[in-house]
């Protein structure tokens, strides 16, 4: 019997990337696992059971780690029982004692070397990435970009790599649900965790000329929800941008299907899984040109390359009457169902064998 255990750790953080990463990957581990396979999953105490009890699960309690401050890590206890660790994060703290587990790390992104080029925390955050690096048996990416990326800033000493794109429950996936908060004309949906990265702020002025809403979901964590307030202002368009706060994965799917287009002008993105979200309800998603967005979208999206207000109303109005005069949908949905959970958790699975031999 081989056994995997998969780090579920930052499920701790609700209504984020990594969630849904851990939340999905998961599942399907489980579903496409050998008979001779077993999958353990390391997740907060409030997650245990969280996949059934097909699983086990690995919890933390202060009598299983070692804390070695110098290094920002913990060393976990009690791991010589697991032939390969997944560390899904690539800042985890959490790292298996045991020298003969094979470790695999997954880079998500190097997004704070975008969101704050010039703070001098950067370069702690990339050796406590090295650190992990150093390490891994195998790391992967979830993009060409982002792997590319990482190789660029980080020492792989020669360590074998490889892009595993995450992606969309085609099979199961969520039903729309009406939510409390429907729009009462047509709108433009966006949605984000509230940070500078996801440049939201860049999209009231494409108000102008239409009698959309724009509708931003997402939890704001800092003050630059005041920032896409004020733009709204400047356009005269501040009524018609709404705030609809955190939603559930039914009414998100609602959003998507009933939104006139989506976007997402991210300047910061390891993959941009929404898009393919949108592509998936039919809709005409665009994406700015930056870090692994093209990559993702292809030539299923429109692209702002160019933030300035006339250039992105082009865009957009162009990308709309394409939309509406070649309709698409079909084509773009066919591109989306490349970047499918299942795909994702035998990449992994693949992997995991591959350094058992």
């Amino acid at each position: 019997m081989h056994s995997f255990l998969f780090d579920c750790e930052r499920m701790k953080y609700p209504n984020t990337g990594p969630y849904q990463v851990c939340q999905q990957v998961g599942r399907k581990l489980l579903l496409h696992k050998n008979s001779d396979e077993h999958i353990t999953f390391f997740v907060p105490k409030n997650r245990e059971g969280f996949f059934g009890n097909k699983a086990s699960y690995y919890t933390l309690s202060p009598l299983n780690k070692i804390y070695l401050p110098w290094r920002g890590s913990r060393l976990l206890l009690n791991t010589h029982r697991y032939d390969v660790w997944h560390i899904t994060y690539q800042s985890s703290m959490y790292v298996p004692l045991a020298k003969k587990t094979k470790v695999v790390l997954t880079i998500l992104d190097l997004n704070f070397l975008h969101e704050h080029p010039n703070d001098p925390k950067n370069k702690k955050r990339l050796q406590l990435i090295q650190d992990r690096v150093d390490r891994a048996d195998h790391i992967t990416s979830i993009s060409d970009f982002a792997l590319n990326e990482a190789r660029s800033y980080l020492n792989f000493r020669d360590k074998p790599s490889s892009t595993n794109y995450i992606g969309y429950d085609f099979e199961h996936p969520p039903q729309p649900r009406e939510p409390n908060q429907k729009p009462g004309k047509p709108f433009l949906f966006a949605l984000g965790t509230i940070l500078p990265k996801k440049n939201f702020h860049v999209l009231p002025c494409l108000l102008q000329g239409n009698d959309f809403d724009l509708l931003i979901a997402g939890i704001s964590k800092t003050d630059y929800k005041e920032q896409i307030i004020a733009e709204a202002k400047r356009f005269g368009v501040s009524a018609r941008v709404k705030f609809l706060g955190a939603v559930s994965e039914e009414e998100k799917t609602w959003y998507y299907k009933n939104c006139e287009a989506f976007l997402f002008p991210s300047i910061a993105e390891g993959f941009g899984l929404p898009a393919i979200e949108a592509m998936n309800q039919g809709k005409p998603v665009f994406l700015s040109t930056h870090t692994s967005l093209p990559e993702i979208g292809g030539s299923a999206a429109y692209y702002f390359a160019d933030f300035a207000p006339e250039a992105m109303q082009k865009v957009f109005s162009d990308g709309l009457n394409h939309f509406y005069r070649e309709q698409p949908q079909e084509k773009n949905k066919q591109w989306a169902m490349q970047f499918d959970w299942s795909n994702t958790a035998k990449g992994y699975l693949n992997i995991y064998r591959s350094l058992l031999k």
